[in-house]
């Protein structure tokens, strides 16, 4: 069959810019896949999505205009219910042939058509027949409605739309924003199709104020995006788009000279190419004054409030220039330039303002207003809050580094939260620890307590770093095990993709610090130890936040790339130093690799069954004396070398030696269970017997749990 491009655009008012590449990308790909499904794309067809501030648009390749016909085999009924004694169509055979549409005029003859398959009681009947294949006006408008159906709208407007029919009157539409065009084309056919109360055609809009010509007609499928720049000056792709951005951005900062960097965040580059339909970069510049104002305060500002991009030096200092995204393209920018320059100024003037301000208190003199605000109903105020993180910093330091850690550590704990009473904070939410840095300098606090104050939030998502120093590190572990212990402990935790309080986050945190710091210390002893500073506020769940945060280092450790067998063979037995993990690790898949590993694993896992069957029984300490079988005699002997020597590696920390000097047991192993009956019928002998499985099987598993890696 001849197939032809198709395109298929919907002209609409500004759409929400964060949402703008979701819903090209959900539009093109549900379009597709349901033409895919009635038959209507070809195999080799290629989906090309678009999206602009006022446009969602897909151009599909190879689009049939009418689909095969299907040859379809019905299963009908079992042959004992379809047919009588002699084989005479019973009516409610005829009832189901009647619903299918068949021929039933003659019974013998559509009783003739019908075939049979399987045998006995399993005998049953199948009517063949021939499906038209969909046309492609019926099937985009399915397409259609189907792809408008499953958008992932943000929130959906509601609005009053002209009918075009006979009777005059309005009717009530639903969509993200007002739709004010449809363009479906089949190469250079309008396919008739509707959507938002639109009949589909080959018109559209272009740029607001810069457009060519108005309306735009697209001639053809494939010169949509051609048609659209010439014609619209509207670069219709949102890749496109988001590329002539950073190319523009590139060029502007080289112009300004040697050493200027563009700070290139992804997420507002992907909001400035939803908000723009052909973009133009300017460079602005604001007072040097402004610089004294911490840089962070300045960045989030252009960010966050005027979708600017800041320029950096070659120290990735912030200078006073910074780079605007526009929507026109004027032939004299200079009032574009100037008009975002007098717009920015206030904003940096509120930071200064904010900072100049805050400056006049101390840290030390907002500690007692932490206890006026309410954290949470159940656990107290933030006063409150940070007693219980000076209380487990304090234990964490000690036992890190002493009296100097401990005290180091409650004094930035003490200071910690005092930021969130700042002007700066309170415009700026983001900034919070990174302003309590910059106060603490200012009051003539140490860079040790300002680097802690301001790294206590870290990790505060996936691939950031963690905090600098030893300070930092015990206030931030302190910081996210009081909010883990506490939210665990009024029960207020995570369900579904519902995760209020970051619990997941802290718990990466938490995760991440022991491992990557290589912290000597024991989480159950960390969660048990914090549990105390809440008083009678909470109950101790430390055992299920343990599982918790196991599970949070079981996800991290597969996406590390480690087998989930590997992973599931070292966390069963709970290490209780998050550190040494990795070297665990690493010895179960040295191990792995070894030809006597899988004989080992399986015999392993026949010891834990064989000793969970043996529960409650009497189980001694094997005693030589009473080996009576050669073969049990024998794995003794080989214990009694191997065993002591693997122990001590295991004691230096050697995993993977430790693992590699078990593995000379297994011919001793597979002789024991080959010649030897465990369950014997003298009492004495079989207490014997399991005691020694139950030493092989402590010694095997101190590593990981190698009944894990049994196929």
């Amino acid at each position: 069959m001849t197939a032809k491009n198709l395109l298929v655009e919907l002209f609409v008012e500004e759409l929400p810019p964060k949402a703008l590449k979701k819903l090209g990308e959900a539009f093109a790909g549900v379009l597709a896949e349901q033409l895919q499904a009635q038959g209507l794309r070809a195999a080799d067809s290629a989906v090309t999505p678009f999206a602009s501030p006022r446009r969602l648009a897909a151009h599909i390749s190879h689009v049939f205009l009418k689909a095969e016909d299907k040859a379809v085999r019905q299963k009908l009924m079992p042959v004992s219910v379809a047919l009588t004694a002699d084989g005479q169509a019973t009516p409610a055979l005829l009832k189901k042939l009647s619903a299918l549409g068949a021929d039933v005029s003659d019974p013998a003859a559509a009783v003739a058509r019908l075939q049979r398959e399987g045998e006995g009681k399993n005998e049953a009947l199948f009517y063949d027949s021939l499906v038209t294949g969909a046309t492609l006006d019926l099937g985009l408008q399915k397409a259609l409605d189907e792809a408008i159906r499953q958008l992932p709208i943000p929130k959906v407007m509601s609005y009053q739309l002209e009918t075009d029919c006979e009777l005059p009157g309005w009717s009530s539409v639903h969509f993200v924003r007002p739709a004010h065009g449809l363009v479906a084309l089949h190469g250079d056919t309008v396919v008739p199709v509707r959507a938002l109360g639109l009949r589909a055609g080959q018109q559209t809009q272009g740029h607001r104020f810069e457009a060519a010509k108005s309306p735009v007609v697209i001639a053809h499928a494939d010169a949509y995006a051609e048609t659209l720049a010439v014609d619209g000056a509207v670069i219709a792709g949102f890749n496109d788009r988001r590329f002539a951005i950073v190319q523009q951005l590139a060029q502007a900062a080289e112009k300004l000279g040697p050493g200027y960097q563009v700070l290139m965040d992804e997420a507002l580059l992907d909001e400035v190419t939803a908000l723009v339909e052909r973009p133009n970069v300017l460079t602005c510049a604001f007072e040097e004054e402004f610089l004294a104002v911490p840089q962070e305060c300045l960045i989030l500002t252009m960010k966050a409030n005027q979708k600017y991009f800041p320029l950096l030096d070659r120290q990735g200092k912030l200078t006073n220039r910074f780079l605007v995204v526009s929507n026109i393209s004027p032939a004299d920018p200079s009032a574009v330039i100037g008009g975002n320059e007098r717009v920015v100024r206030p904003r940096l003037a509120d930071a200064k303002f904010f900072f100049d301000q805050d400056r006049k208190k101390t840290l030390e003199s907002r500690v007692e207003g932490l206890g006026k605000v309410v954290y949470h109903n159940k656990l107290g105020t933030q006063g409150e809050r940070m007693e219980r993180v000076r209380t487990i910093a304090r234990a964490i330091g000690q036992q890190l580094g002493g009296d100097v850690l401990a005290q180091s550590a409650d004094t930035a704990a003490r200071l910690a939260k005092t930021d969130l009473l700042t002007d700066m904070v309170g415009e700026f939410p983001e900034l919070q620890g990174i302003m309590g840095g910059y106060y603490a300098r200012h009051d003539g606090l140490s860079e040790d307590i300002a680097f802690a104050i301001e790294d206590h939030y870290k990790p505060r998502f996936a691939g950031d770093e963690l905090p600098r120093t030893q300070t930092g590190v015990v206030v931030a572990l302190a910081d996210k095990l009081e909010t883990l212990v506490g939210m665990f402990g009024i029960g207020n935790l995570p369900t579904g993709d519902k995760d209020p309080f970051a619990l997941r986050r802290h718990a990466l945190g938490v995760v991440r610090m022991l491992v990557e710091k290589q912290l000597s210390l024991d989480l159950s002893a960390l969660l048990a130890g914090a549990v105390p500073a809440f008083g009678d506020k909470i109950t101790d769940a430390s055992a299920a936040l343990a599982d918790f945060i196991y599970d949070r280092l079981a996800g991290s450790l597969r996406e590390q790339g480690y087998s989930a067998q590997e992973v599931d063979a070292v966390l069963a037995l709970r290490p209780q130093r998050l550190a040494d993990v990795a070297q665990r690790l690493q010895a179960v898949r040295a191990f792995a690799a070894l030809p006597a590993a899988a004989a080992l694993a399986a015999a392993n896992k026949r010891i834990g069954n064989i000793l969970k069957k043996a529960e409650g029984e009497n189980a001694a300490e094997p005693q030589e004396s009473r080996l009576v079988e050669a073969a049990e005699q024998a794995l003794f002997a080989a214990m009694q070398q191997t065993v002591p020597a693997a122990d001590a590696e295991f004691a230096n920390g050697d995993y993977t030696a430790s693992l590699m000097t078990l593995a000379a047991l297994r011919a001793p192993v597979d002789a024991f269970f080959d010649g030897v009956m465990v369950n014997a019928d003298d009492p004495a002998l079989k207490a014997n017997r399991i005691g020694l499985l139950r030493q092989l099987h402590e010694a095997m598993n101190r590593v990981a749990d190698l009944s894990r890696l049994a196929q």
